[in-house]
C-alpha cells in the first residue's frame, strides 16, 4: 500500500497541531503532498491492469481529509476507473479495464467505508490491528465469479498469554552504569521500602511486593542461550514451531532508566490486579513523568496511556514501528520479568513464526515488526485471492 503518514491518526494530530507547520513547510497539513502518495499506487494499476489487486493501508484513511473533502471515497472512485482517474491526472498509455472494489470482510461492493476495516484480532491474530484492506478485482474476472467471493472467515480471539506467556523468563537491563544480576537484585530489594509503594492500592502493592521476591530470586537473564535438546514452543499451532531450531533468535531484552523500571513494575503489576492498563491518573506522584505537559487534572490530557502493559487474557494492542523508539506502549504483563517486549515477543504478536530471523540493530528489527502486516492475516487475505484464481482457471 501507499506510505500512510498522511492518514495516520497520531500523525494527523501531531502535524495539525505543530505550530509551526505552516511556517515550515509553506502549507496546512491537509495540502500535504503524501495525501496524493495513493496515486502512485493508482498509476501501476492504470498502467498494467491486474485480474486482482490488495492495498492495504490504516484506519485514519477513513477520516482523512484534502480540500475539506473526504479522501477515502475519491480513492475508491479511481480505483475503481483508473482509465478515467489517468486522463484526470494527465497519464497515458493505460487500459480501458474497470475495478470491483470487494471488501474482504463481507465479500461484496460496499457503501459503508468501514466495511472496508479488517479488525485483526477476529482473524485469529493476537492484537487489536485495524486495517484497511481493499480488494479490487478486474470487472472481466468478476464476471467469471458467480456474483461474488467468500470473505475472510472470523476465528475465536488469541490472547497474549498463548503466544507469549511459555517463553522463557527475562529481565531487563539498565541504561545507565553497571548491568548485572546483583545490581538487579539490589534495585528491586529496595522497592518495598519506596514512597510511591505506600500509594498504592493493596491489589497492586500486593502485586508488587510478590513480583520483587521473584525478582530477586529467580536470576534472570537477558537473552535464551542455545539449547542442547532444542526449545519447545508450547503453542497448539504449527505456525510458529520449527523443530531444526534450538533456540528462540531475537528474544532479547533492552535497558531501562532506573524510573522506568519502576513505573514498568508498577503498570504491570496494575494491570495484573485490576486487568486493565492504568492511565497518568492512576499513577503515584513519584512515578508520573516529568514531562511539561502531564497533568492529571486535566481531562482531556493527551496520551494519558503512555505507559500501556499488555494484559495476558486479551489480544496485543497494535504492534506498531513506534516500539522501537521506547517500550512504554509495549510493557510485558508478567511484573516478575519487569521490562518492555523483546523483538521476539513482537514479531510472535505480530505472528511471524519464530525462525523468522530478523537482521540489523535492535531498533531495526523493531521497525521491521512494526511495520509490517501480520503474517498469518497476510496469509489469510491470499487464500481469498487464490480462490478466485482457481474459479478462474
Amino acid at each position: 500500500g501507499p506510505p500512510c503518514q498522511a492518514y495516520s491518526l497520531v500523525g494527523r494530530s501531531r502535524m495539525q497541531n505543530a505550530e509551526d507547520y505552516r511556517e515550515k513547510h509553506g502549507h496546512d497539513f491537509s495540502q500535504d503532498h503524501r495525501h496524493k502518495l495513493y496515486q502512485e499506487y493508482l498509476r501501476i494499476i492504470y498502467k498494467y491492469s491486474p485480474a486482482v489487486f490488495v492495498m492495504e493501508n490504516v484506519k485514519g484513511i477513513l477520516s482523512a481529509k484534502l480540500d475539506g473533502e473526504l479522501i477515502f471515497p475519491r480513492i475508491i472512485a479511481d480505483l475503481s476507473d483508473p482509465q478515467a482517474a489517468g486522463m484526470q491526472y494527465g497519464w497515458e498509455g493505460g487500459k480501458k479495464k474497470k475495478f470491483k472494489i470487494v471488501s474482504f470482510v463481507t465479500g461484496a461492493e460496499e457503501d459503508d467505508p468501514r466495511d472496508y476495516l479488517i479488525k485483526s484480532e477476529e482473524y485469529g491474530i493476537p492484537q487489536a490491528r485495524h486495517r484497511v484492506i481493499l480488494l479490487g478485482i478486474r470487472e472481466d474476472v468478476w464476471a467469471r465469479l458467480d456474483g461474488g467471493i467468500n470473505p475472510l472467515k472470523k476465528s475465536a480471539s488469541t490472547k497474549v498469554e498463548q503466544i507469549i506467556g511459555m517463553l522463557p523468563h527475562l529481565r531487563s537491563g539498565f541504561s545507565k552504569g553497571k548491568d548485572s544480576l546483583e545490581r538487579w537484585n539490589d534495585y528491586f530489594q529496595r522497592v518495598p521500602a519506596k514512597v510511591w509503594l505506600k500509594a498504592l492500592d493493596a491489589e497492586t502493592r500486593n502485586v508488587v511486593i510478590e513480583a520483587c521476591k521473584k525478582l530477586q530470586t529467580q536470576g534472570l537473564g537477558r537473552e535464551q542461550h542455545h539449547e542442547k535438546n532444542g526449545y519447545l514452543p508450547r503453542v497448539n499451532t504449527d505456525w510458529y514451531a520449527d523443530k531444526k531450531l534450538h533456540y528462540l533468535p531475537n528474544h532479547e531484552t533492552r535497558s531501562h532508566m532506573d524510573s522506568d523500571l519502576d513505573r514498568y513494575l508498577f503498570v504491570s503489576a496494575f494491570g495484573l490486579a485490576h486487568e486493565k492498563s492504568p492511565h497518568l491518573k492512576d499513577f503515584p506522584n513519584e512515578l508520573l513523568p516529568a514531562h511539561e505537559n502531564v497533568d492529571i487534572t486535566d481531562p482531556n490530557q493527551k496520551f494519558s496511556d503512555r505507559f500501556k502493559v499488555q494484559l495476558w487474557d486479551q489480544p496485543s494492542s497494535t504492534i506498531t514501528s513506534h516500539i522501537s523508539k521506547d517500550g512504554h506502549y509495549f510493557i510485558h504483563p508478567d511484573p516478575s520479568q519487569c521490562r518492555s517486549l523483546t523483538v521476539r515477543e513482537a514479531a510472535r504478536i505480530q505472528t511471524f513464526p519464530d525462525n523468522y530471523f530478523f537482521k540489523g540493530g535492535r531498533t531495526q528489527q523493531y521497525h521491521q515488526v512494526g511495520n509490517a502486516v501480520p503474517p498469518y492475516l497476510a496469509k489469510q487475505l491470499a487464500e481469498v485471492v487464490y480462490e478466485i484464481f482457481c474459479k478462474i482457471r
